[in-house]
């Protein structure tokens, strides 16, 4: 299959897909649309395991979201996983401080200490990270946290890499998780807001990725609709119009840019 485009967020694994999943990821191959299927916990990452194992143009992460820091991280299970030769990427992970109903000093130390261990088995075993960062209102607090506990990682672990994926920061953020070797990655929410137009013209192109986050956050011509990867056909041409930029150029350096990070056995144009 030629790769067109690369969805570097998607959880196909989903049960918003139970009912039609083999159909839509046929449309992906169809449309040339590869994807990394994301794992938020034990059970979700076995499942992302298992699509990929079954499709050629699917790849998975597996991992322990933040909001999951209440649940025992079974290390021994995911290390498991993660040398499966379908997994790419470890993580769904990070910090989440604007989901929980109370965010305090214990629930960021639990998530804290989970993000920690994410990323060392990440450096550990050379996968990147695929990092959920969403901070409190009006406030860049969570990305903060995570620039700060990668910095720390990756005095162990120098080659430490990974993607800040549905980035909602700023050009100064950004450039930071550029300087740590990161990627950050815009969702179809770039076609009905204007936030991110600033921090998407200011990141290198080279450390740009496109994804959808499905089944969350339809693009405008689906507004309330289920997400679903072909989306990221529409994040690319909105990227390219936002940079100014020519489409074909924008959509082969984001191809690039995801098959380089992930290490992805792709063939693109």
């Amino acid at each position: 299959m030629e790769v067109n485009y690369i969805d570097a967020h998607c959880h196909l694994q989903f049960e918003q897909y139970a009912a039609d999943d083999a159909a839509l990821i046929e449309r992906m191959r169809d449309e040339g649309v590869a994807g990394i299927v994301v794992g938020v916990d034990l059970e979700s990452s076995r499942k992302a395991i298992a699509l990929a194992e079954q499709y050629e143009h699917l790849f998975a992460s597996v991992g322990l979201h933040p909001n999951h820091a209440d649940e025992s991280f079974d290390e021994a299970a995911y290390r498991v996983l993660a040398a499966h030769p379908n997994v790419v990427a470890f993580g769904e992970c990070g910090l989440d401080y604007f989901r929980p109903a109370e965010v305090n000093d214990e629930v960021k130390e639990k998530q804290k200490g989970l993000f920690r261990k994410h990323a060392a088995l990440a450096g550990e075993l050379n996968k990147p990270l695929i990092i959920h960062a969403r901070p409190s209102k009006g406030t860049m607090d969570a990305y903060d946290d995570v620039l700060e506990i990668l910095k720390e990682a990756k005095t162990a672990y120098p080659d430490l890499r990974g993607d800040a994926h549905f980035f909602v920061g700023g050009a100064a953020e950004a450039q930071e998780f550029v300087t740590l070797g990161f990627t950050v990655s815009f969702t179809a929410v770039i076609t009905f807001a204007r936030d991110y137009d600033e921090v998407i013209r200011a990141a290198p192109l080279s450390s740009i990725l496109s994804e959808t986050d499905a089944p969350y956050v339809a693009p405008a011509s689906r507004r309330g609709e289920r997400n679903d990867p072909l989306a990221v056909i529409e994040v690319v041409e909105k990227i390219a119009a936002i940079r100014s930029e020519d489409p074909e150029t924008v959509r082969t350096a984001l191809v690039q840019n995801a098959r380089r990070l992930f290490s992805l056995p792709v063939a693109g144009r």
